[in-house]
């Protein structure tokens, strides 16, 4: 049975149908004939936009009699079908505050004159160019409630309910895109309103399969058997046994203790045979857990002390929640797999610190919480030809790939004007502004590209300027900060050809110097100068740490929680006087 949430696809997909013929009330017409019970949509005025077949033989109106009228004004009726003030209406008070309710008992006005008894939910829905609302409906006149059947002892779900259920779990599951979490939810939708026990198997990579979740009720608690879960034998491919069948994608089926009674005949039945034995589970709905490209594993749901028995009739609900589980995980792996080609792709591109003698340097990269966001924030640190060494930290405008790529043009590019020019670094920025706009795709960017070099008797001199980036952080070892605020220019890409100027400190023995990126300091909802305040703070707080707890705790502490942005950090510690 379909439930309301699948309605989304298609009004996602309105544009393109509109495109191809269809108009956007057919496209939501289509929609909802998907939904198993009375359905239409109304707009923000509670004027109806569509309404399912369903619906119209429920309530003995043909569409053209439901379209555009006033959804309250025609159907809400009190018991003896009297009308209802708008103060009254259950429905039109959870129309107005735009969330998902849903009341069990109410009525509609039907258009032979006579009142139905209806169970309705309501919740927001996405019209494309408008705010909308669905409401579903199913007739709760006991007279027309079929029978549960035969062999069940458990009351079963009204088709409310049921409903409910399905689109809780739409809700539940595609709102996390962390597989851990999202079989976490999975099993609290289920556990107990469906059973008291729940065991999820996914097929890991080359079709290694891992009993991933055990999960046992007990009373309000859930209870993780861990001494059940880990890896499982491989898939049989011939198998009749149930597991088996579902984790092929064969079919879901009911089974008991019984059904493994007999000589096993793989390794997945005598692990079967051990989950009934140890759990008491004495009757199991199992179905698989598919994607829309391949099996992801199989849902099991287990009753021992739940009552009532699984029968048929309960398996196309446990294939719904399956298959929406299986959409969750398969986006949530998705995304896992792309975070990691992301982040190896940004590590590739960063170099490693050069080694230079009397200095310590440290660097870290932290990539976008956004998987698809491959940052431009970069650091770069290589020796001179000149003996000094460069210190580079920029950010190019962009979140994607082709920022990624600006990224490793500008930070090249840099290095090859600061090797074979011996020029200041306001000199070699200048002359990268002016290639950059010629010669790359780069919109925009910001640099501090500085130059550190011993002077003598145990002192470095820090040379830098500054294109549109956050001012440096030095830290002297008591605890003492200061901004290089001095050789502030424009940043990259703007085309103005203002002239730029170096400034230059000599560092104090024992030093810190931290270069970084926006994505350190900056948080919604808050000024730059209490982001720069907050790293203030917090590296005078860690000025006596080693130089690499120093970087990973000031990143920890100092980074936001809300970041939407990668942060790249670069780090340097002189020698402590002799």
């Amino acid at each position: 049975m379909a439930g309301p949430e699948q309605a989304a696809p298609y009004t996602r997909r309105q544009a393109g149908a509109t495109q191809a013929g269809a108009t956007p009330a057919a496209a939501l017409t289509d929609a909802l004939e998907a939904i198993g019970t009375g359905a239409y949509v109304v707009n923000a005025e509670g004027r109806i936009l569509a309404v399912n077949s369903l619906a119209e033989k429920m309530l003995i109106r043909p569409a053209s009699e439901l379209i555009g009228r006033d959804a309250h004004d025609l159907l809400h009726r009190d018991a003896h079908g009297q009308r209802l003030s708008r103060t009254q209406c259950t429905v039109r008070q959870a129309f107005h505050i735009g969330s998902t309710a849903q009341v069990e008992e109410d009525y509609f006005a039907r258009g032979d004159g006579s009142v139905l008894p209806i169970s309705w939910l309501i919740t927001p829905y996405d019209i494309g160019h408008d705010s909308g609302t669905l409401v579903v409906f199913h007739s709760c006149d006991r007279r027309q409630t079929p029978e549960g059947e035969p062999g069940s002892s458990s009351t079963p779900l009204s088709e409310l309910d049921r409903l409910a259920l399905l689109a809780e779990t739409t809700t539940q599951l595609t709102s996390t895109l962390d597989v851990e979490e999202a079989l976490r939810r999975l099993v609290t939708l289920v556990v107990p309103r469906l059973a008291d026990w729940a065991i999820v198997d996914l097929i890991a990579e080359r079709d290694e399969l891992w009993r991933s979740i055990v999960v046992h009720a007990d009373g309000d608690t859930l209870l993780h058997r861990e001494d059940l879960q880990g890896p499982m034998p491989p898939i049989p491919p011939h198998s009749p046994m149930p597991l088996s069948r579902a984790l092929r994608g064969v079919a879901s089926t009911v089974a008991g203790p019984e059904t493994y009674r007999q000589e096993p005949d793989s390794g997945i039945a005598v692990e079967q045979r051990r989950l009934f034995d140890t759990t008491g589970i004495r009757s199991a709905a199992i179905a698989p857990i598919r994607s829309t490209r391949e099996v992801l594993g199989a849902l099991t749901l287990g009753r021992a002390a739940h009552p009532g028995t699984f029968t048929t009739a309960d398996l196309p609900l446990i294939e719904d929640i399956a298959r929406r589980a299986g959409l969750a995980l398969d986006n949530a792996r998705l995304y896992e797999r792309q975070r990691k080609v992301a982040e190896t792709m940004q590590n590739h591109l960063l170099p490693q610190m050069p080694h230079v003698p009397g200095l310590q340097m440290t660097a870290r990269y932290l990539p976008a919480p956004d998987a698809s966001q491959v940052g431009g924030d970069w650091y770069d640190a290589f020796s001179l030809s000149d003996g000094a060494t460069a210190l580079a930290v920029g950010d190019v405008v962009g979140h994607d790939l082709e920022a990624a790529a600006g990224m490793a043009q500008v930070r090249n590019m840099l290095r090859a004007y600061a090797w074979a020019l011996q020029e200041p670094p306001s000199q070699i920025v200048s002359r990268l502004d002016e290639a950059i706009m010629q010669i790359t795709e780069v919109t925009m960017a910001t640099l501090v590209l500085a130059r550190i070099e011993e002077v003598g008797d145990g002192h470095w001199k820090l040379s830098w300027t500054n294109a549109g980036h956050p001012p440096p952080l030095l830290i002297s070892h008591d605890g003492l900060t200061r901004y290089l605020t001095d050789g502030h220019g424009i940043l990259l890409g703007t085309g103005a050809g203002r002239p730029r100027t170096d400034a230059s400190v000599v560092l104090p023995p024992g030093s810190t110097l931290v270069l970084y990126t926006d994505g350190l300091i900056e948080e919604p909802g808050h000024t730059v100068d209490d982001g720069l305040q907050r790293l203030r703070r917090h590296a005078a707080a860690l000025a006596h740490r080693p130089l690499a707890s120093f970087t990973d705790q000031l990143l920890r502490r100092v980074r936001p929680a809300a970041n939407d942005d990668d942060v790249a950090l670069l780090a340097l510690r002189t020698p402590e006087r002799v």
